[in-house]
């Protein structure tokens, strides 16, 4: 009896041990996710689960999380690398168990100074007449530009999106769209949200567009002329005289200037100049006045940033300097890589007030942190003028952070960062498509469904022959989450190996009041400040 008394009770504890473990696998990716998901995207998840054909895999996947175990295996950054990882970064990856979450956006916050006064572009259309007054891209916005230091080890570095372009094709529902020409960013804005650009090539194959390996940025002559602080810019007024950090048209800042201080300086805020508007396609790297130059200046990267200006009213601009990838390579934890996507957009914001910067933005997967201007490290410009903000993009990831070495996020334990160095320092001044948004427009051109000529992005005058098309299209720019079913897919604990491809620059709340992107994000004073906060 006593036996029996004493194998029910091991049976009892051994079911409820097992019970526990099941119950932690399931609850663990519930409570690490900073943006739990909706009831469309649980369906979603239903039946991507369903697409396995091995009933254990599924059943381990709802119950256990793990999902795809037999298809789990070391996945390179570059086919010339060994079985074992050889470069810098991968070593430090497996040496700090490295991962990498993604999720959908959140809201944007709401709050005092951190706010701003708030279709189918065809190629070669005109929006109201032949001619266009196209605004020149104000000399402040390129004197503040960051300077951008990209990871020693990467392997996929700056892409040009129109390059990028030539190599996807527009899929539905899993379904080829016909199309009558060759997509292009003249035609991309014809499609709608639910439509996805999909590689034409195999991405673990790794082609050579992928790693756009051609777009190193030229090596700079010295290193050594970085600050920490504010004293190479040039004199401003006090950061607190009125509440730039929450403004848009409808709701300017509260305080005025001093009057001894002119309202009116604009420091080549609006200058205009008719151009005609005859859009032609992006034919690759496009050169802000440096074609002829050689060897090209330091810092000069062959695929152009994206600049997309938005006039906030009341002296308010925000300079939204776009960053696209081809390819986002995720981290890895035991050797197993987490958050692999086609298509990386990254971007950082800065907040002009009458032309003189008072914050900066960085974005950091689904959310970002903010700075105030005198808080960002700082290099000093041979030519006189301000110096320059410098800020860091991550390995694989391109997250943007403020400081170089490591960041965890999201996972307890430091079991999730991301690292960054003082790799290639790169100047998107020097290379950039450059547009002007308005978001009123846009707004009233959602809200008419008969606008077939969308007016609310224009390119800059220096550039105007710039399609904007690209810039309305609402879909992914990479493939969907590949299937449970697919040999390169798996899911452990909630992290996928390949996720869905990115949204694109409308996506990323241009109209927004304040300087943060998140309800979570604060702006603070310093670097120290920033390592200590997170945007979840």
């Amino acid at each position: 009896m006593s036996v029996m008394v004493y194998s029910l009770r091991r049976a009892t504890i051994a079911t409820f041990f097992v019970s526990g473990v099941v119950f932690l696998l399931w609850l663990l990716p519930r409570i690490l996710n900073p943006t739990p998901p909706d009831a469309e995207e649980r369906e979603r998840d239903k039946h991507w689960v369903d697409t396995s054909p091995n009933w254990v895999d599924r059943q381990a996947c709802r119950w256990l999380g793990l999902c795809g175990l037999q298809h789990i295996r070391w996945d390179a950054p570059a086919l010339m690398d060994s079985d074992e990882p050889s470069t810098l970064d991968e070593l430090k990856s497996l040496a700090l168990g490295l991962s990498t979450t993604w999720t959908f956006g959140e809201k944007r916050d709401v709050s005092d100074w951190e706010d701003a006064p708030s279709e189918k572009d065809r190629l070669g259309t005109s929006s109201a007449s032949s001619a266009q007054i196209l605004e020149e891209v104000p000399e402040y916005v390129l004197d503040n530009a960051p300077l951008v230091h990209l990871y020693s080890g990467e392997n996929f570095w700056p892409s040009d999106m129109a390059e990028h372009v030539r190599h996807m094709k527009p899929y539905e529902n899993g379904l080829l769209l016909n199309m009558s020409a060759p997509l292009d960013l003249g035609n991309l804005g014809i499609f709608n949200a639910t439509v996805l650009l999909t590689s034409d090539d195999d991405v673990e194959s790794r082609p050579a567009w992928l790693h756009s390996r051609a777009a190193v940025p030229a090596p700079y002559e010295d290193d050594g002329s970085e600050d920490d602080g504010d004293s190479h810019d040039s004199p401003r007024r006090p950061e607190d005289d009125t509440s730039w950090w929450d403004v848009d048209r409808d709701h300017p800042p509260r305080r005025i200037v001093p009057p001894r201080e002119s309202t009116q300086r604009h420091h080549g805020l609006r200058r205009k100049r008719s151009m005609p508007n005859t859009q032609k396609p992006m034919g690759g790297a496009f050169s802000a006045g440096n074609e002829d130059k050689k060897p090209d200046p330091s810092g000069y990267s062959k695929a152009p940033a994206v600049l997309i200006l938005v006039d906030k009213g009341a002296g308010i601009v925000d300079a939204f300097w776009f960053f696209f990838y081809s390819y986002n390579l995720g981290q890895t934890v035991f050797k197993i890589r987490f958050g692999n996507h086609v298509g990386d957009w990254e971007h950082c914001m800065v907040r002009f007030q009458n032309g003189i910067p008072r914050a900066m933005f960085l974005s950091e997967h689904a959310g970002g942190k903010a700075y105030l201007w005198k808080a960002l490290e700082k290099r000093a410009q041979k030519n006189g003028k301000p110096a320059r903000p410098v800020i860091y993009s991550a390995v694989g990831s391109h997250a943007m952070y403020a400081s170089p070495g490591l960041h965890p996020y999201v996972l307890p334990f430091k079991l999730l960062k991301d690292i960054t160095d003082k790799g290639p320092l790169w100047d998107p001044a020097l290379n950039n498509y450059a547009f002007w948004y308005d978001y009123e427009v846009d707004r009233d051109e959602a809200r008419n469904a008969t606008v077939k000529d969308r007016t609310s992005l224009t390119p800059a005058a220096k550039n105007p022959d710039l399609p904007t098309s690209w810039f309305h299209f609402e879909g992914f720019w990479g493939d969907d989450i590949y299937p449970l079913s697919d040999p390169r897919q798996w899911r452990l604990f909630g992290e996928y190996h390949y996720v869905v491809g990115p949204l694109g620059p409308k996506a990323k709340w241009l109209d927004r009041r304040k300087v943060c992107q998140t309800e979570k994000c604060t702006i603070v004073d310093s670097i120290e400040a920033g390592k200590k906060s997170a945007w979840y």
